[in-house]
């Protein structure tokens, strides 16, 4: 027998990536090359519901058509000049993009780590220019659990001992509280060189952790008592995923600073952006901060088209509906290996009951067997994130893979 006949496709860019490339992700034994709408391929041909969707980079679906198109056109034409020049894409997403979430001005970025830095930055100098806070000591407020990218500044207000195990010294100036406790909020905010709250929404890193009812409405209006900034990071939970424009629109909030990013892009290139009004971004003068990508016109171009589809095809709409419906199909399996059913819109978890610690990745496994790619998070749960352009029908193929392949737990 050949050494090819013994070796898949599968294996062999597994292998190779794994000698290549760095070993900081482990992802599911699975190598895709193709996408289009809810569905990826992989180089054997198999076919799998996405249920990550690139977390939540891929809100509008793979290959969108609109944006592909977008994105085709604009690279034939200028893709890059640098913030040295202006560009007229960026003069028109920069419009679009205020008057579609209600601000006065943005600053584009790629990352959405790019986009926390930057609203860090951004709170800081407000802090200072602003709210006079003495030099040097301004804090901003995080919280327990958070997830906000992996840069060295982020990794610094972590709580995750895996993040930051060897990676000191760390960034100071941050005050860790824990998530949906508005008492110990209240009672930093006493501090008067506290400049900003950053928080999520939802903690989707965390395991899709809600907070309580009420709980985002509350902490702004402290905020706004306290003369402190509400950062919303919805790079993961906004852009419709939760059944919203943004998860804060669920409580009627209006963050100081907003972070986006992910499906901004419609999962097509890094594109970030952070939005306030002009009594927070124009503390930041010429050289102050910047990227050489940030607002470049292929980018810019993008994202309007991503906004756009997002709107048009009512995708927050679909998200809330479908949502629903699959939360009621999970509970209805009726599985002792199901602990708990946590979500909002078609930003879903379960968390996994069972003697064995592997017992997720073994689930993932076996769906991905079935037909359908999902991946644990902090051990023992699952998000279920699909693109938000899934219907009735396909949700309804899918709970049957999970109903099947939860008997591998049995």
């Amino acid at each position: 027998m050949s050494l090819e006949s013994v070796i898949t496709k599968s294996d062999y860019y597994i292998d190779l990536e794994t000698h290549c490339g760095a070993h900081n992700y482990h992802p599911l034994p699975v190598v895709l090359q193709k996408g289009e709408g809810i569905f990826v391929w992989d180089v054997e041909g198999r076919r799998y519901f996405d249920f990550l969707s690139a977390y939540s980079a891929v809100n509008q679906g793979h290959c969108h058509p609109k944006i592909i198109s977008t994105l085709v056109a604009q690279a034939q034409k200028l893709t890059l000049t640098s913030r040295a020049f202006y560009s007229a894409a960026l003069a028109e997403f920069s419009e679009y993009i205020t008057r579609y979430f209600g601000y006065d001005k943005v600053l584009p970025m790629n990352t959405g780590a790019e986009g926390v830095e930057t609203a860090l930055k951004l709170c800081r100098h407000w802090g200072y220019r602003v709210k006079k806070i003495p030099e040097n000591k301004a804090k901003i407020i995080v919280c327990e659990g958070n997830f906000h990218g992996r840069t060295l500044g982020i990794v610094s207000f972590s709580t995750d001992p895996g993040s930051k195990k060897d990676f000191g010294p760390f960034l100071s100036g941050f005050e860790i509280i824990p998530y949906n406790d508005l008492p110990a909020l209240s009672r930093v905010l006493q501090d008067p060189d506290i400049a900003g709250f950053l928080v999520e929404p939802i903690q989707g890193e965390a395991g899709v952790v809600l907070p309580d009812d009420g709980y985002l409405a509350k902490a702004k209006q402290y905020c706004e008592d306290a003369n402190v900034l509400f950062i919303a990071d919805e790079i993961q939970t906004g852009l419709c995923r939760t059944g919203k424009p943004l998860a804060c629109d669920h409580e009627k909030v209006r963050p100081d600073i907003l972070i986006l990013g992910k499906a901004l892009s419609g999962g097509t290139l890094p594109i970030s952006a952070v939005l306030a009004d002009d009594s927070i971004m124009l503390t930041l003068q010429p050289g102050e901060h910047g990227s050489t990508y940030g607002g470049n016109p292929l980018a810019s171009k993008i994202a309007i088209t991503s906004l756009e589809v997002l709107q048009q095809e009512k995708m927050a709409e679909n998200a809330e509906a479908m949502g629903g419906y699959f939360r009621e199909g999970l509970a209805r399996l009726n599985s002792p290996h199901i602990l708990e059913i946590r979500g909002k819109g078609l930003l879903n978890a379960i968390v996994i009951g069972h003697h064995d610690p592997q017992a997720a990745w073994n689930l993932c496994m076996e769906m991905k067997k079935n037909g359908l790619l999902a991946k644990p998070t902090h051990g023992d749960k699952i998000r279920f994130a699909p693109p938000l352009i899934i219907n009735q029908e396909a949700l309804s193929e899918s709970l049957q893979i999970i109903e099947k392949s939860l008997k591998v737990l049995d």
